[in-house]
């Protein structure tokens, strides 16, 4: 094995995988079919090439090229390994995610995969939480026992690997992210705001739902935040045409000269979930997305154009660890910088329908919206933590899931969702420090281009060779500090300062 060859077979591995889980999530094919390439790869996926990525990894000094390149191909090394020893089970649970049916108490049928669209989209609550209730039965009975098994024998194989001590240690010597760091900055954000939720979350749930706190569920959760009563300003026909005349404006080419192919069709078996898919990097990127109606569709379609656009755009003369693998907050953080545009009076007003009657209560439920999240986000991040612990009692986690998110949000979570409401490998630490890059990258276009960055022809050229030409060579800590006018650094201080902005609008 040579660094060399593990780069070809990881790509070619890479570029197979990543189709195959295109055509399965976004509804072509009815399952996934993973281990024949797990097999075909297998020299890559090896032991030999495990021990010879260590062995690169171990030998480089830190600092150096070298270093950063062996770091990105050992994380994907231990990710694409346990992923390999767990191919059969992700198989069993595509196929039954793309066939199962949950049935209401009245006898009412929806594809599970389209389950928190009906729900996002009833507006009757006690058809909400019958839908609910069956979507959580099918989840307990059968989901939720697959994800359990998927959970523990990934973190079984990655602690037999032997790189650190324990599961959270070996994410942590890999990433270089402290997870106690990020979690007491979580805790430090729920303190820190929770006056400004308790202030905020009674008028809305009694202005779009007619409920109180003590009554929320996360079913009403969906419901409030697909913010219905704004449809005309989102409308479908428009959706996809407003985004791209935003990226013209801006120099960019929204298909990157045919290398971004959008999947915006409804099917069967596509799930409700949006995502990108990066199968080839640079030369062929999808998007996917399962419309759920009004706002939410805009906000999704501008998130993962802020993905796609990365991947499509990353420079070809870049090794494949630098253009595929890395960090991922560095990825979400593009695709946050877009879709916090719905966050931009000065987007709104030029790309939707909204006008000067109804921004601003639109503004006030979009700052709402951004302290939901991250408050859910900060909870799941302690949540995980736990459940990755080295002390690990599974049959406690349930409680503790529901106790924890139940008190980050306030709105009452299920046991049954513990472990499917679960991002693999600490993706929870992904999306939030891409949050707060995405400030720090927000403040420099304004810096940079104005205000209204977003339409300034010269804003999407830099991006380009600044940005989305780099790849993920870069940690978003190295992002911040590269690109931010005199420097910068990450954390959760200017969120704060944008949400109390929001709401006082």
């Amino acid at each position: 094995m040579t660094l060399q060859q593990l780069r070809d077979e990881g790509q070619a591995f890479t570029e197979d995988i990543s189709r195959e889980g295109y055509l399965a999530h976004s509804g072509h094919k009815s399952g996934a079919e993973f281990q024949p390439i797990y097999d075909q790869y297998k020299r890559v996926l090896g032991r030999e090439a495990l021990d010879f990525t260590v062995d690169l990894f171990r030998g480089a000094e830190q600092g150096t090229e070298e270093h950063r390149s062996a770091r990105l191909l050992l994380e994907w090394q231990l990710e694409s390994q346990a992923s390999r020893s767990l191919a059969a089970l992700d198989e069993r649970e595509i196929a039954w995610e793309s066939s199962a049916v949950i049935e209401t108490s009245e006898g009412r049928q929806v594809q599970y995969q389209a389950a928190a669209i009906a729900i996002a989209n009833e507006r009757d609550r006690d058809q909400r939480k019958l839908l609910d209730e069956a979507r959580a039965k099918l989840v307990e009975t059968e989901h939720a026992p697959m994800r359990f098994e998927r959970l523990q024998r990934e973190k079984e194989y990655i602690e037999s690997l032997g790189i650190a001590p324990g599961y959270n240690a070996t994410f942590e010597a890999i990433t270089g992210v402290s997870l106690k760091g990020l979690a007491d900055e979580c805790a430090a954000f729920l303190r820190e705001t929770q006056s400004m939720w308790d202030d905020t979350l009674p008028e809305h749930l009694k202005h779009s739902l007619g409920i109180t706190p003590a009554q929320a569920t996360r079913a009403d959760a969906l419901a409030l935040l697909r913010a219905s009563e704004y449809d005309a300003a989102f409308p479908g026909h428009s959706l996809q045409s407003s985004v791209a005349r935003q990226l013209n404006e801006m120099g960019v080419d929204s298909n990157a000269g045919g290398r971004i192919t959008y999947d915006m069709d409804d099917r069967p078996g596509k799930r409700s979930r949006a995502f990108c898919a990066p199968t080839r990097v640079p030369q062929e990127v999808y998007l996917v997305l399962r419309p759920h109606g009004g706002q939410s569709d805009y906000t999704t379609l501008l998130h993962e154009t802020g993905h796609a656009l990365h991947f499509a755009n990353a420079r070809e003369d870049y090794p494949f660890e630098y253009r595929w693998l890395g960090d991922n907050s560095v990825t979400e953080s593009y695709a946050m910088l877009f879709d916090h545009r719905m966050q931009d009076r000065g987007w709104l007003l030029r790309y939707t329908e909204l006008n000067r009657n109804n921004i601003d209560a639109f503004l006030r439920l979009a700052g709402f919206e951004e302290l939901h999240y991250l408050r859910r986000y900060c909870g799941k991040l302690i949540y995980e933590v736990e459940a990755y612990g080295d002390d690990t009692d599974w049959k406690a986690l349930p409680d503790l899931y529901v106790e924890t998110l139940s008190r980050a949000t306030t709105f009452q979570y299920r046991t049954a969702d513990a472990f499917v409401d679960f991002d693999p490998r600490y993706y929870s630490t992904r999306y939030l420090r891409a949050w707060q890059l995405q400030s720090v990258l927000n403040e420099s276009l304004v810096s940079r281009f104005d205000i209204d960055w977003f339409r300034n022809p010269s804003a999407g050229p830099w991006m380009t060779q600044e940005l989305w030409g780099e790849g993920q060579r870069e940690t978003a800590e190295e992002v911040a500090a590269r690109v931010a006018i005199g420097g910068g650094s990450i954390s959760f201080a200017p969120l704060v300062r944008n949400i109390e902005r929001l709401l006082a609008t």
